[in-house]
Parts: structure tokens; sequence; C-alpha cells
């Protein structure tokens, strides 16, 4: 190694793939690289846990690399960048350190400026690192994530992932369109719990309350895993309103009901939605014999409920009405409309 002790600092708000690049390339030349992480509480968009986490499983594989949190005053980026901050910053991180810092490695813009020479030197070398190798910056993906996927690695993609909810009474083609969307998309969906666990009870008129406890629980579980590999977009079939709504109309226990709610109500209310696309009633009923006749029956009377249990908790919707191709083609609309993501990237 070139370097006994090495240090790499900045914000990370977010961590990109440029300052992987340069961990990397700093960590290959030091016996122990710290990595500092600046945070003020309030200032950033993402919390300083995060960035810790993004940062540490990115580089868990590089074992002499150390990462140390350094806590500043300055309430936003451009007071932080005067002298006192800077001066005060690179002392607490001397005193974090609490060696002699043999290399500091930085970005290329900051050569010139004599920033990090009249901080650190002659004690240590400062070496720069070519920001056009990874032409990206921590702001680009603050003003636009998806328009700068490629350079958000994948343990961050998570948090930027954006969401669409698709929802709907028996049979308006929710299923169909959410793996549609996620095809057309090239990314994943999370299908609906409940029709798997209502063909173990045979109907759904036979389901029991650890029924509906169990698709509230495996279907958050499933939207967990699924939005870890998503591709800028995550299609969601059906919510935990709409398994309140089920649980109400099909269980006749007050007792088991009022239970149903109890997890219902508290997974709603830690779900969050970038878009909630809703089904009307237009397409044909198909009975794939696990569906209920009294809905077939009535079907507006029964989305008009649901949909009163998504204005009950403030929710946001827009309804698409139309054959197939309608639905598909007014979801696009939507998507680029309200989240600004095409098929073209």
């Amino acid at each position: 190694m070139k370097y006994k002790v090495g240090m790499y600092g900045g914000s990370f708000d977010p961590l990109h793939v440029g300052h992987i690049h340069d961990i990397i390339r700093a960590a290959s030349m030091c016996e122990e690289l710290y990595v500092m992480i600046s945070w003020c509480e309030g200032r950033e968009s993402t919390s300083k846990e995060l960035r810790y986490r993004w940062i540490y499983n990115s580089c868990k594989h590089l074992t002499n690399i150390r990462i140390i949190m350094i806590e500043d005053e300055a309430v936003d980026k451009e007071t932080y960048n005067t002298d006192y901050y800077w001066e005060k910053g690179a002392t607490d991180i001397k005193n974090k350190i609490g060696k002699r810092i043999d290399a500091v490695f930085c970005g290329s813009d900051y050569l010139g400026s004599n920033r990090f020479e009249s901080l650190y030197c002659p004690d240590s070398e400062v070496i720069y690192f070519d920001r056009q190798e990874v032409p990206i910056s921590s702001t680009d993906i603050r003003k636009w994530a998806i328009k700068n996927w490629d350079y958000i690695p994948k343990i961050c993609r998570p948090y930027y992932t954006k969401k669409v909810l698709v929802i709907g009474g028996e049979s308006t083609g929710k299923s169909t369109l959410v793996e549609n969307l996620a095809l057309a998309y090239n990314t994943n969906f999370v299908s609906e719990v409940g029709r798997d666990i209502s063909e173990i009870a045979g109907c759904e008129e036979l389901m029991i309350m650890e029924d509906f406890l169990e698709i509230l629980l495996r279907h958050k579980t499933n939207e967990l895993d699924a939005i870890k590999d998503s591709n800028r977009i995550l299609f969601i079939d059906t919510d935990a309103i709409t398994t309140k709504f089920y649980s109400h109309f099909l269980l006749n226990n007050p007792e088991e009901i009022a239970k149903c709610d109890e997890l219902a109500n508290a997974i709603i209310h830690i779900n969050s939605f970038d878009l909630i696309l809703f089904l009307e009633p237009t397409v044909a009923f198909v009975q794939d014999g696990t569906r209920s006749e009294i809905i077939a029956a009535d079907r507006e009377k029964y989305s008009n409920q649901i949909k009163q249990l998504f204005d009950e908790f403030g929710l946001q919707y827009h309804c698409i009405a139309g054959d197939y191709v309608d639905r598909f083609n007014k979801s696009k609309e939507l998507i680029k409309e309200q989240l600004d993501i095409d098929t073209i990237w």
C-alpha cells in the first residue's frame, strides 16, 4: 500500500456510482481508508442512517474501510461552503480519525481551489480523482433520480423507486394490467395475494380471519422484497385497504373483523404510493371460480364502497374506464403525466 491512512469525505446525499469508483481506488491505495459522512439534521434529502447503510453495504467487502459520521450545524449547502465550516470540518475529521492522515482523496472539481491543500497539507498529500470519468453528481440525482437511474447503486434504488398501486373491484383486469405494465416498463410487480389464499379456502365465502391476516402480512412482505430489484417503478396489485374491504364483506364475527382492521390499519398508515389507478367495472365480469356472485350482481355498488374507503384514508386515485386497451394506454399516460416516467430511456 502506498499510504497507511487515507480519508475520503462527502455528504453522499445520495451515494452514487462515482463515489463508489473513488472509494474503491482510494481503498486500494491505503492500509486504512476512512470514509467520512458529513451530515446535519434537516439539511439533507436522505437520512444519515440511510447513507451509512448504503456505503456500508456497497463497500463491506473492502475490509480496510472505516465509516465515520461527522455532524455540522450549517443550515444549507451555501452556509457550509465557507471557511469556518470547512476548517471546523477538517478539525473534526482529524480528531475523529485520531491519527496522521497520509492521503486525502477528493474530486477534480476542487482542483486548483487550494481548498484541501490549505486544510490538510503539509501533513497529508491531496489526491484528485477525475469527476468526468463518471459524469454524475448527487445534485443531479436529487433533481431527478429517474433520469439518472444508471448512476444510482442498487442498494439505493428502493428509496427512489416509484410505486404504482392498481385497485378496483373484482374482475376489472387488475392482475393482467399490473403484469402488462411491469413488462412494458421492464420492472417488477407485486401480484394479489388474496387470490391464491382464496383458492386454498375453496372460495371467497369460506375464507377465515387468519386468511386475511396472512394476506395483509404476505402482501407487504412481497412489496418489500420486490422493490429491491425494481427498475425505476414498481407495480402493485391491490393493497391493505382493499383487503380491509373484503374482510368486512366476507367475515361475520365483529371481533374477527376488528382484529383484521387493527392489522390492516397499521399497514395502511405505513404504506405510501406515488400513483393510484382505480379500475372501473366497465369490462365483462369473468367468473374464475373464486369470485363473489353477490359482487358480480352489483359491481358499481361495491366498487364505490372501495372508493369510499380510499376517500376515508385521504388517498387520491385516478379512475380508468374503457376496455383493456384503454386501461393500458391511459395508465401509461398517467405514469408519464404524474411521475414523468416513460418507456423511452
